[in-house]
């Protein structure tokens, strides 16, 4: 029986230990939580009323504020933590860890200021101490959803094919399957960049646009996630799998979806601050979009998308200007 360690008491975190507490291996789950007092109300009530309200936590499931009492002897540790705090959150583990544990990244964003990938953090973090075991947890998955069991698919990518084995068969329950990807970069890149791309799916709702504008932005978004990800290294199969296209269209169309939900408003004229403000969990897309035109200029790639809703994130540009700036872009071939 392994021990497992999560890292991060929000939706994703929460549904982590529900869905791995189902597993076909049995394991300890350990459900790490920053906040104190939200930590003792998931303990006592078994229920994150605050991040993912109706969803019981089993018992088996141990919830702690104690970083120390969650990571000890843990041999998987899953970080399931903002990408703005992962740098200080696994420095805080670090202390805890061994060599040899394995450690998963389920965070989909760059580090706004760095634009650094959550696996570049984690090797930068542990490398000082011993070589780390890194693998990357991405695709299409809303929480809700897959704590409540409903059918899931999600990708397990490590350069060390050996640990994407040995967890894809820990992490295996009912209703969630995992599928097995060598290619971290693509993986890392399409869960970032589809963030931003639905804000902008979500800006089309938000002024009235149709299923035509939606069903164009999501084939250009994708289109462009490649063409950076090929650019930087990645493969472009990975852009067309579940970590790709997968997740970009639910991103783009689920209602559950936070970055999209953030396009929606804006495009109803709220401000970004306000919506924000409004808001109990992180749109990471907000904080991404800037550092993907960063990766985009020093490869001398175009992101038009990315482009445009960077400038209504942090310009004031208006969505409609920013729609009509994509639409009279030169005409070229596909």
């Amino acid at each position: 029986m392994k021990r497992i360690a999560i890292l991060g008491g929000g939706s994703w975190g929460t549904a982590l230990a529900i869905v791995l507490s189902r597993a076909h291996k049995p394991h300890e789950i350990f459900l790490w939580v920053r906040d104190v007092e939200l930590a003792e109300s998931i303990r006592r009530g078994r229920e994150n009323k605050l991040y993912l309200p109706g969803l019981q936590l089993p018992e088996t499931v141990q919830v702690t504020h104690d970083a120390a009492a969650a990571l000890e002897y843990s041999e998987v540790v899953i970080g399931a933590i903002p990408s703005a705090h992962a740098r200080s959150v696994y420095q805080r583990a670090l202390q805890h860890l061994v060599p040899g544990t394995a450690i998963v990244s389920a965070t989909k964003g760059l580090v706004p200021a760095t634009h650094a990938r959550m696996s570049e953090i984690i090797t930068q973090v542990v490398s000082p101490m011993f070589p780390p075991r890194i693998a990357v947890l991405s695709g299409p998955s809303f929480a809700a959803e897959a704590a409540a069991g409903q059918p899931t698919a999600v990708v397990l990518a490590s350069s060390d094919p050996a640990l994407a084995s040995e967890l894809q068969e820990e992490f295996a329950a009912p209703n969630f399957r995992l599928y097995t990807n060598d290619d971290v970069l693509g993986v890392e890149l399409a869960g970032a960049m589809k963030n931003v791309i639905a804000i902008a799916a979500g800006v089309c709702q938000g002024i009235g646009l149709g299923a035509n504008a939606l069903a164009a932005l999501i084939t250009r978004g994708l289109a462009e996630m490649t063409r950076l990800a090929v650019a930087l290294g990645a493969r472009p199969e990975t852009l067309s799998g579940l970590a790709g296209l997968g997740d970009l269209v639910l991103t783009c169309t689920g209602a559950l979806s936070r970055n999209r939900h953030v396009g929606v408003e804006m495009g109803k004229g709220r401000s970004l601050a306000a919506i924000l403000e409004s808001m109990k969990m992180v749109a990471e897309g907000v904080g991404t979009a800037d550092a993907l035109l960063a990766l985009a200029d020093h490869a001398g790639v175009e992101l038009p998308i990315a482009e445009q809703v960077s400038a209504m994130l942090n310009k004031g540009t208006s969505p409609r200007y920013a729609i009509q700036k994509i639409m009279e872009r030169p005409l070229k071939r596909e």
